[in-house]
Formats: structure tokens, sequence, C-alpha cells
């Protein structure tokens, strides 16, 4: 990582590719959830089922991370995914007892 100096908040990092400060990978994340939700909600808007668009959100993540990581590494993440599902760690509003 660029050295940040004290000119630039912790809150971004520098990029070599880009001439400005991008955001530190926890303000991306909130980014780009905002940004995915926005638009999970124009889709419903338009009519998309939420299955049909939860579905498509999952091959688009995973095609992207294939690309990127190839399949045996994705396939060892996404084993992974059943135990944290199982704990509710992507269970939204849960009650607990």
């Amino acid at each position: 990582m660029a050295d940040r100096g004290d000119s630039i908040p912790d809150s971004v990092v520098e990029d070599e590719e880009y001439d400005f400060p991008l955001p530190n990978n926890d303000e991306q994340r909130r980014i780009a959830l905002q940004i995915f939700l926005d638009a999970w909600d124009d889709a419903l808007a338009e009519g998309v089922d939420p299955d049909v668009l939860a579905s498509t959100a999952i091959f688009a993540a995973l095609s992207d991370m294939v690309e990127t990581y190839g399949e045996e590494t994705v396939a060892e993440m996404a084993d992974g995914l059943k135990d944290r599902v199982r704990k509710g760690e992507f269970t939204l509003n849960q009650t607990r007892h």
C-alpha cells in the first residue's frame, strides 16, 4: 500500500491508477452495499421476482470471483458458506430466544 502521509485522511488510500485518494475497504464496502441495495429496490419496483434477483446476484458475484480467483478457490470459499448461513451470519432482523 502506498504511503498515505499526513495530508490524506485515514478513511482513504492512494491508488497509483488514480490521481485522487480512494475510500478504504470498509468505506468501499459501505458504498457498494448502498449502490447494490438501491439497484435491488429498483429491480423489485420493476417487477423482478426477489428469488430471480437473488439467484442472478449470486451468479454475477460467483462468476466475477471465478474470473478473478479461479474455480477451486471460489469453490472452497463457497463450501464454507453453509456453516456461516447456519450460524445466522446472513440473517437480518433475527430474533434471539
